[in-house]
């Protein structure tokens, strides 16, 4: 029998939640601890795990801890190092469950205990990071047992602002930074992330700071930084290798909080994830109606840019520090995936039942505020508003960019203008 046990960070403080029983991944259930469950200040750790029910089945204890694995090609590698196979989740998580998304922490009580600290990195090994992509991510992964969600090639870092020196979190450590690789199919995907979200930053929606980090004169070799706003840095932080260590701040994507497996993070039948995706804001938010617009924002922007990776695990609600207040948790993972022939043009999520990009229109739009039960004269104003507003947005994060070396993103605001929602688009 496995038993794995879930702790979540609170106000600073490590909270020991709960346990997961199985004999393997087919039939773990996680159950609330009666201690946790007592204390009336604790809250759930999830909306799709309600401390009401107290144990949950196979299938929802999957949906939420398996949300917390890395996908794709770095779970291959790392399922292939620790020779398990790929779909034990449970033997991934015991490995790498000490440093998630968020404030939840697994720990393998039967395992080798990882002493945390902060290795620093050498040039040559962030150099490595970026030329090798996401093999040379999954091997630190592996070695730091730290866990992040997503099919693209990433690690965790801790970064030092002051002295511009990188850092691997071992064990327990906190990072501070998600850094990602230049994927091999999509060229210029780095440049691409960032003159997207900075054009989102100017068209006013919430956004991480992030940049790139360049490692040689190949603007190939280059490494995207976004800044985590799930930890905290506060007065008195405890400090670790001569660093301080930040809080965790809970959060959890809109697939764990539906309870949808990731397996599903792309709506195909008209499951009408856009509605649930504000149903959860009006029922859960903290300020429904300033979260329904901003989600609304991104959700339009993301049409306009031509990122048809807008799937739901890509959108994520945050947990203030005592976990009793939910806020939509700022944009990210926003590419223009349009200007890639290989790409689809299925967005992932359908605007009123419409997922093909090309067939999407502003009357689209129109129509979907009815159905997801926002105002139409408001939602279509800030609809209008981004479209006239976005070619400015673009040519200032253009700008930016340009001024940072970075001259593809000429390239590459062209054919979003080209192959984007936005071409579609007349004021």
């Amino acid at each position: 029998m496995r038993r794995l046990s879930v702790f979540i960070e609170i106000n600073g403080q490590s909270e020991y939640a709960g346990e997961i029983i199985g004999r393997d991944s087919s039939d773990a259930r996680f159950t609330y601890a009666e201690s946790y469950l007592k204390n009336f200040e604790h809250r759930a750790i999830s909306i799709g795990l309600p401390l009401e029910e107290k144990t949950f089945d196979s299938m929802r204890t999957r949906i939420f801890f398996e949300g917390l694995l890395p996908e794709g090609f770095t779970r291959r590698c790392v399922a292939e190092w620790m020779h398990i196979d790929e779909g034990d989740y449970l033997s991934i998580l015991a490995e790498l469950g000490r440093e998630c998304l968020g404030a939840v922490k697994i720990v393998d009580e039967t395992g080798k205990a990882v002493e945390p600290e902060y290795r620093e990195l050498s040039a040559k090994e962030v150099y490595a990071l970026a030329s090798e992509g996401a093999t040379e991510s999954a091997e630190l992964v592996t070695k730091s047992h730290l866990s992040l969600t997503g099919a693209s090639g990433k690690v965790g870092l801790y970064y030092d602002e002051k002295r511009e020196k990188w850092y691997l979190p071992i064990g327990e450590a906190p990072s501070t930074h998600i850094v990602k690789q230049s994927h091999v199919r999509l060229k210029k995907i780095v440049a691409n992330e960032q003159l997207c979200l900075l054009t989102a930053k100017y068209l006013g929606i919430d956004i991480p700071e992030s940049f790139i980090i360049t490692t040689d004169d190949n603007e190939e070799n280059v490494l995207f930084a976004t800044k985590r706003y799930d930890r905290k840095f506060v007065n008195g932080n405890r400090v670790l290798s001569g660093m301080p260590v930040p809080h965790r701040l809970h959060q959890e994507d809109f697939s764990q909080a539906m309870g949808i497996a990731a397996s599903n993070k792309y709506e195909k039948n008209n499951e009408g994830y856009m509605k649930m995706l504000f149903d959860v804001i009006r029922s859960y938010s903290a300020d429904p109606m300033a979260d329904a617009l901003r989600l609304w924002d991104i959700c339009v922007f993301n049409y306009l840019i031509g990122n048809t990776d807008n799937h739901i695990k890509n959108l994520s609600l945050l947990y203030s520090e005592d976990l009793k207040s939910i806020r939509l948790a700022p944009a990210y993972d926003i590419v223009s995936t349009m200007i890639y022939e290989s790409s689809t043009e299925n967005m992932a999520i359908g605007i009123n039942g419409i997922y093909n990009i090309n067939e999407i229109t502003r009357e689209s739009f129109e129509k979907a505020t009815v159905q997801i039960g926002i105002g139409t004269k408001l939602a279509m104003k800030k609809f209008d508003a981004m479209v006239r507003k976005f070619s400015d947005a673009m040519n200032q994060a253009k700008a930016e960019l340009k001024q940072q070396g970075f001259e593809q993103v000429e390239q590459i605001s062209e054919q979003i203008m080209k192959k984007g929602g936005i071409r579609n688009m007349t004021l």
